[in-house]
Parts: C-alpha cells; sequence; structure tokens
C-alpha cells in the first residue's frame, strides 16, 4: 500500500516488535468490545496500538475512508512508555503518525 500513513503504521509494528511489545497471541474478543478511551480498562497501551489502533487505520486506508482529524496518540505513549528503554523510538513513530494522519486528506 503506498500511503504515507500506511508506511508509519508499518514502522510502529517494526518499532513495537524491536522493543519487544508485539503480541503473538491475540486478545481476546470481550477485551475488544471496550467503550474506554484506549480500552484502558481492557488492554495495555501497547496491545490497544497493535489489536485496534493499528488494524483500524489499515482498514479505513484500505477502504478509502476519511482518516480522523486532530489524532493526538502521542501523549497517551509518554505516559505509558515513559520508562520504556524504547521510549525516544516509540514516541517519535506516534508524533509523526499524529502530524501525518491529521494532516491527511480523504485518499
Amino acid at each position: 500500500m503506498d500511503h504515507p500513513v500506511w508506511h508509519l503504521l508499518d514502522e510502529l509494528e517494526r518499532t513495537l516488535r524491536e522493543a519487544e511489545l508485539w503480541q503473538a497471541e491475540p486478545v481476546s474478543a470481550q477485551a475488544l468490545l471496550s467503550v474506554q478511551p484506549f480500552c484502558c480498562d481492557t488492554l495495555r497501551f501497547e496491545q490497544w496500538l497493535q489489536f485496534v489502533f493499528v488494524v483500524k487505520m489499515r482498514a479505513l486506508i484500505q477502504s478509502g475512508a476519511a482518516l480522523p482529524a486532530n489524532m493526538a496518540i502521542a501523549p497517551m505513549a509518554e505516559v505509558s512508555f515513559a520508562q520504556h528503554p524504547n521510549y525516544q523510538a516509540l514516541l517519535s513513530v506516534l508524533q509523526r503518525l499524529d502530524s501525518a494522519v491529521s494532516e491527511s486528506t480523504p485518499c
């Protein structure tokens, strides 16, 4: 897929894998039913990124739908990954995703 946000999603996946935050087993369907922001009551932030955010963003891009306006995920990463050794790399890719999505127009 030749979309700048798609490439950043690939980079996010690589960064999560390098940080050992990518999970091999899927989360339960029940955990994905949360209505809380970032599914904070049922998932860790990295699980939300992997099983909700990346999946939904790729589906939006593939369908040609508009991406969210004014997305701001990086602040959650600042809190969630503050003590992680890969903090800077994780924060960097999420900041770039926030900017790219917020600046994008429908495909």
